[in-house]
């Protein structure tokens, strides 16, 4: 479908920002609290902070880029635009594993929330002794992704009104839920006991960050990025229903925070010895059957269906324009790009995310928290495009029109892909090193495809990419020899290896700058006019120049987009 801005009718900037807080607001609100209580004590309010700030200045990297280069699935092309093919396929990659992935997960939290209900067979689909779906909890699961995929399937403009009503309805349930917890009791003394406010200490709130759902739970900052080149006024819409989306989740997470943390009954606390033995499979229903609040449990089970419903609305449609993006640039078939005449939805594409989210349910979905930990730490490593295209079009298209502009781009486009690198190894070892190693499998694959095409000088081709590939080995080894506190051996002591992560990654940001201002004077990237070259040029895959995103100019305001 033709999103250049000249034909752009569709979301408006009211459900774009619904779409935002619609994702925000899915599974995380129902898990994140009791999961990072467990793990970081009450401290475990400070890891939503740092979570929300990390994720706004992610988001405000990709507020410039993306109000830029208004394209439908931006995040999985950006990397194509700043360093070239190979980079954006490896890039694009992991969007696509990260976004996917969010499809199967949404649909395992509702059918553990379901396992609250009072009926023998709903208790039968969670397994008590390890808090795995049994085998009717998978069915379960499995019939949830396909309805809820089912809802996008024949129009982005159907996306848009359900997901407004969902986000409308389910945004007053963690509200309620927050008031009457606090109304039944709430004990200060739970901030204080058992080992103060910290009381594992402070490496375990930085890994409450990326193990317990707090960037699990503000990535749906992701779904304005990559529709609101969809929206009708890209460049003010996608910075303002970022800024509304993150800044209101944060405040509700805080509460929901607050909220858990004081209702747990002292005497619970003191008898499962501290946060640690706190082990709900279902937080905040299981919390309000201890309290007798039966209608807030019914509350919460209907909140259960709807929150990862609003959510894999926006997953679904994201996932299915990653996809296209692929697609488009040559290394996945380019029959997925196809999109349906009469109701615009891309429906190859979203039949294979279908498959890929079904893998995952029957390999690895085993429960929300086994796959919220490695899903949090695909993320991070798909943000850390955003950063390094910010630095790389600030040198290569400075005249480029940009709606929004990050303040202090020099200060703080090196010090979020720092803040970023941080996140990664607060993920703690093995999980960095299987993220890692699933990202640079895409490496051979774009080799094959490059070479099948018959394009020639692959070592020209891989150049601007290796930054990448050092960069999650170099992480990988950290992760493996640091701290105890980060699932390290301890060859690194604590401190001297955060800081050792911080350093390092500023020397890749502008490792990986530089590659990409050559991969421009070298025609690798084929964005337009600058030093890249001419207009339209771009990389040869099949035999011909492979249409770049910024050779579509909008007449509107003469920022590039891209037909998907």
């Amino acid at each position: 479908m033709d999103m250049s801005a000249g034909n752009r009718t569709g979301i408006g900037l009211f459900a774009l920002i619904m779409i935002g807080i619609g994702s925000i607001f899915g599974s995380g609100w129902l898990f994140g609290a009791g999961a990072a209580a467990q793990v970081a004590g009450p401290a475990a309010l400070v890891a939503w902070v740092i979570g929300a700030v990390f994720i706004g200045m992610i988001a405000m990297c990709y507020a410039e880029v993306g109000s830029a280069y208004p394209i439908p699935g931006g995040m999985a092309r950006y990397g194509h635009l700043s360093h070239g093919p190979v980079l954006g396929f490896l890039t694009g990659w992991a969007v696509w594993i990260a976004t996917a992935s969010l499809i199967p997960i949404e649909s395992i939290a509702a059918t553990q929330y379901m396992s609250s209900w009072s009926y023998g067979w709903a208790r039968d689909l969670v397994d008590p002794a390890n808090g795995h779906l049994t085998a009717s909890g998978l069915g379960v699961a499995l019939l949830l992704t396909f309805a809820l995929w089912l809802t996008c399937y024949w129009s982005v403009q159907l996306l848009a009104r359900a997901n407004t009503v969902l986000t409308l309805v389910k945004f007053a349930i963690p509200v309620i839920a927050v008031a009457a917890l606090i109304a039944s009791g709430f004990h200060t003394s739970n901030f204080s006991a058992h080992g103060g406010f910290a009381p594992y200490g402070w490496p375990a709130v930085l890994t409450a960050v990326t193990t317990c759902g707090v960037v699990f739970a503000f990535n749906g900052f992701q779904a304005v990025i990559n529709l609101g080149g969809a929206a009708k006024n890209p460049g003010r819409a996608i910075p303002v229903a970022l800024v509304g989306a993150l800044s209101l989740g944060l405040v509700i997470y805080l509460a929901l925070q607050t909220a858990f943390l004081g209702a747990v009954p002292p005497e619970q606390l003191a008898q499962s010895g501290g946060w640690h033995g706190v082990d709900f499979s279902s937080p905040f229903a299981d919390l309000a059957k201890v309290l007798m609040l039966h209608w807030v449990v019914t509350l919460l089970q209907f909140g259960a269906f709807i929150s990862p419903a609003g959510s894999n609305i926006a997953n679904v449609a994201s996932a299915a324009y990653m996809v296209q993006n692929l697609a488009e640039t040559g290394f996945f078939p380019r029959k997925l790009a196809a999109v349906h005449p009469r109701y615009g939805t891309a429906r190859p594409a979203m039949w294979l995310n279908l498959g890929f989210s079904v893998l995952l349910l029957v390999t690895v979905g085993h429960s929300w928290h086994a796959l919220a930990s490695v899903i949090s730490a695909a993320m991070v490593i798909s943000y850390l495009i955003g950063p390094i295209a910010v630095g790389v079009f600030r040198r290569t298209r400075p005249d480029l029109p940009r709606p929004f502009r990050l303040p202090a781009a020099g200060v703080l486009a090196p010090l979020t892909f720092a803040f970023a690198a941080c996140a990664l190894y607060w993920s703690k070892w093995p999980d960095t090193g299987k993220v890692a190693l699933l990202t640079v499998v895409a490496a051979p694959v774009a080799a094959v495809v490059l070479r099948r095409r018959g394009v020639r000088g692959l070592h020209r081709q891989f150049a601007p990419a290796w930054w990448l590939v050092g960069f999650l080995a170099w992480m990988s080894l950290l992760s493996a020899l640091g701290s105890p506190d980060f699932g390290g051996h301890g060859v690194l002591p604590g401190g001297v290896d955060i800081a050792l992560v911080a350093l390092s990654a500023v020397a890749f940001y502008f490792w990986a700058v530089r590659a990409g201002v050559h991969a421009h004077r070298v025609g690798l990237t084929g964005s337009g006019p600058g030093p890249g070259g001419p207009a339209g040029s771009g990389p040869v895959l099949d035999g011909r120049t492979a249409s770049p995103a910024s050779s579509v100019v909008a007449p509107e305001d003469s920022r590039p987009t891209a037909s998907v």
